[in-house]
């Protein structure tokens, strides 16, 4: 594969490994590393890796880590607007840009989902460019989410990390940005997030 075939294949792949581990996200994994031999070792290496800990773990216990992750460590949240704008008007007002573009692009998002939910994400940027673009635009959320999922000695990491090499590198302005939200912690203001039915909204599933 070439170009943006393998790029799409690999966004897929990327958004299947960090969805909750539910029956048909795991009957796919078959398909996950069988399509990665098309994609570059950087981006299929980790991918692949991702995928053989899914087929090799038990189901429940699976399950039972996952939400341990993802639903209950804040920084660990797969929200990529969380990161920097928090629970605060500024993150509605970015939720709504993110759903303008899933509408345009004739992508129904899935019930409950939030629009800036990364899993989700690439599955925009499978089949639209403007998903790459919500990717780039928000390398700084990625870029913390990859250190706390390290940090948790998490192999859902290699899974951002491949989403990650399928970017442009980080500027200076993104890593000292990075840095200090690492440091503070993403704003809270508990407002402006009414429209999309939620107040707490770090969350991996949501």
């Amino acid at each position: 594969m070439t170009g943006p075939t393998w790029r799409a294949v690999a966004a897929r792949a990327a958004s299947l490994l960090l969805r909750y581990p539910d029956k048909d996200v795991l009957a796919a994994l078959p398909m996950i590393i069988a399509a990665s031999d098309g994609v570059p070792a950087a981006v299929a290496e980790p991918l692949r890796f991702v995928a053989g800990h899914r087929g090799d773990t038990d189901p429940g216990q699976l399950a039972a880590d996952y939400v341990q992750l993802f639903d209950f460590r804040r920084r660990c949240s797969l929200h990529l607007t969380y990161y920097t704008a928090g629970d605060t008007r500024k993150r509605g007002e970015a939720l709504v840009l993110f759903a303008e573009i899933y509408k345009s692009a004739g992508l129904e998002l899935v019930d409950g989902e939030l629009p800036d939910y990364l899993p989700a994400v690439l599955d925009l940027a499978a089949v639209d460019e403007r998903g790459w673009r919500l990717l780039r635009e928000n390398r700084i959320g990625l870029d913390l989410l990859m250190q706390a999922l390290a940090a948790e000695k998490s192999v859902y990491r290699l899974a951002i990390e491949a989403v990650r090499q399928m970017l442009p590198p980080p500027q200076p302005g993104d890593l000292a940005a990075a840095a200090r939200l690492a440091r503070t912690g993403p704003p809270v203001e508990q407002v402006g997030l009414e429209p999309f039915g939620l107040v707490d909204t770090t969350g991996g599933r949501r």
